[in-house]
């Protein structure tokens, strides 16, 4: 496989993320330095995380490594594009999903070491939904009203939180998902997931497809059993769970 081509590096750290930790600044720049690679460790400002992987891109790394969750790892790829720079999204967030099919149980400095020291380039498949590109899951339907009330509760915005929960609350079983996998007869659900390879275990991470799994409980009582069966990690057998695959 083609190793990381490590002549300059940008780290973008995101300090309100999960488990970046206090001093990830100075433990990025540290790394940098004992791998002797030149480049720079950046934190958002007032003009947000946006803006701070805009100008961590323009300065045309050959690595961008972004310290954050997994949304803002996403924003970073995306931003990327297919032509841009390498992108190794490290765990610092609070799921941390991506990094953890990539880089195991390492922490972020280990990882990033790691990289610098004897990096290979991987391929990660993703899929995209108007536009927007995901590589870890993509979650339609009600239960996605709930990441907005969880990054409101995390930012301290507990009012907002509260809102939002409530609208969540609202919508569950208020209506049905339409959906149709590969052109096949329109279906409903309450929700649909759908999952990339990297992250599947179902799928093996050449099979070109994404893991479609169609949530439908009926009531808050099946609600109930579909967590306790996701919580024991055999969420696939409950009924109310329908799973398949597809490309569109």
């Amino acid at each position: 496989p083609d190793r990381v081509v490590n002549r300059r590096v940008e780290v973008v750290v995101n300090p309100l993320s999960g488990s970046a930790g206090p001093d990830a600044v100075t433990e990025a720049e540290r790394i940098l330095a004992e791998a002797g690679v030149a480049g720079s460790v950046r934190v958002p400002g007032e003009d947000g995380v946006e803006a701070c992987l805009r100008e961590a891109l323009d300065a045309s790394p050959d690595l961008l490594a972004i310290v954050a969750g997994d949304g803002t790892a996403r924003t970073g790829a995306e931003m990327a594009g297919p032509d841009g720079p390498l992108v190794a999204p490290l765990p610092g967030g609070t799921m941390n999903m991506l990094p953890g099919a990539l880089y195991g149980d390492r922490d972020w400095k280990t990882a990033l070491a790691d990289i610098l020291a004897d990096g290979i380039v991987k391929p990660v498949a993703g899929g995209e939904i108007e536009g927007s590109r995901f590589y870890v899951a993509a979650i339609l339907g009600s239960p996605a009203l709930w990441a907005r009330a969880r990054e409101s509760a995390r930012e301290g915005k507990l009012r907002l939180a509260i809102m939002r929960a409530r609208r969540a609350m609202r919508s569950a079983f208020s209506g049905r998902l339409r959906f149709s996998l590969d052109g096949a007869p329109r279906r409903k659900t309450e929700a649909l997931v759908l999952m990339t390879p990297l992250v599947s275990k179902a799928m093996d991470e050449t099979d070109g497809y994404l893991e479609a799994a169609a949530l439908d409980p009926g009531n808050a009582l099946e609600v109930f059993r579909l967590g306790f069966h996701a919580a024991q990690g055999d969420w696939r057998s409950d009924p109310a769970v329908d799973v398949g695959r597809c490309r569109h």
